[in-house]
């Protein structure tokens, strides 16, 4: 009997630990922080290749830079807004999926008129006309770590009534990048030097007309007013505390909210033949968490 009593108080000592390291992880996350991969980022490129006559062809290629997260089926989904009043003419490795209003344009009608379009990636087996090199993965790309060679997904956009020289283009804005998962934060475009390319034969290099780059990062929280699912282990019932899920485990910015960090007390108790022989008292100053078990998904 005493040696299963010594055993239930380390495995009691041990579950503490493990509650201990558990709330650090629970607690460090930020807004576009991957604590397991932090300089991992999804970066994706638009390299301007060719100029028209009322704006530009370009390859967009998306390099996911994380060390260990991929993205999976049903693959990436890439929005953005136009600056001006640009339509998509043509594409080729990827397709938009809205059409659009495009009843101003007579006889030759744009793929796409959308102000904010929404773009994926095709599907192995697309007819070889409608292709580019690295695309047509149903959306899966591989982590760099993993593999390199198909941690990257292109797709070409012919690009009208914008600009057609590097004085007038102006870059789209608002990027989004959803995979599966919490999903991703994209910041603003930004022009680069322009992309240099090594021919096969390794004798030749050409380089874009303009290149611009936006850097996504991966992000425990969507953009939304909840969480996909909240589950705590504990419960408060302290007014003054923001109320959950609408901010504890929905909002970004719960970790500097003052209201909610307290003194919190932690009580472990031990009986041994209905009597109570040893008690724990563990002192936290740390965020607030909900109700126990409170979900607001699946």
């Amino acid at each position: 009997m005493e040696h299963c009593f010594r055993s239930l108080l380390r495995f009691s000592t041990l579950v503490i630990s493990l509650l201990f390291l558990l709330s650090c992880f629970v607690f460090t996350s930020t807004e576009a922080y991957d604590a397991l991969d932090p300089n991992g980022n999804i970066t994706i490129r638009w390299d301007v290749i060719d100029w028209t006559a009322d704006g530009y062809v370009a390859v967009v290629t998306m390099l996911n830079y994380q060390q260990y997260r991929h993205i999976e089926a049903p693959g990436w989904t890439l929005g953005w807004s136009w600056a001006n009043k640009e339509v998509i003419w043509s594409m080729l490795g990827g397709q938009a999926t809205e059409q659009g209003d495009c009843s101003r344009f007579k006889g030759n009608i744009p793929n796409c008129c959308k102000k904010d379009p929404t773009v994926v990636d095709l599907f192995p087996g697309t007819p070889h006309n409608r292709t580019i090199p690295k695309c047509c993965k149903g959306g899966v790309v591989s982590s760099w770590a993993q593999d390199s060679t198909n941690a990257v997904s292109s797709f070409q956009v012919t690009v009208g009534n914008s600009g057609n020289t590097n004085r007038t283009v102006r870059v789209p804005k608002n990027f989004s990048l959803n995979a599966p998962g919490p999903g991703y934060t994209c910041g603003s475009a930004r022009i680069v030097n322009p992309t240099r390319f090594v021919t096969p034969d390794g004798r030749r290099i050409t380089q874009a007309m303009m290149t611009w780059n936006v850097t996504c990062t991966y992000s425990r929280f969507l953009v939304g007013k909840t969480p996909t699912c909240c589950v705590s282990l504990s419960s408060f019932y302290n007014d003054t505390i923001v109320p959950c899920p609408n901010c504890t485990c929905g909002c970004q910015n719960n970790l500097t909210h003052p209201q909610n960090f307290q003194i919190h007390q932690i009580l472990l108790r031990l009986f041994r033949k209905g009597k109570r022989v040893i008690t724990w008292h563990l002192w936290s100053n740390a965020p607030a968490i909900c109700a126990p078990f409170k979900s607001t998904g699946t």
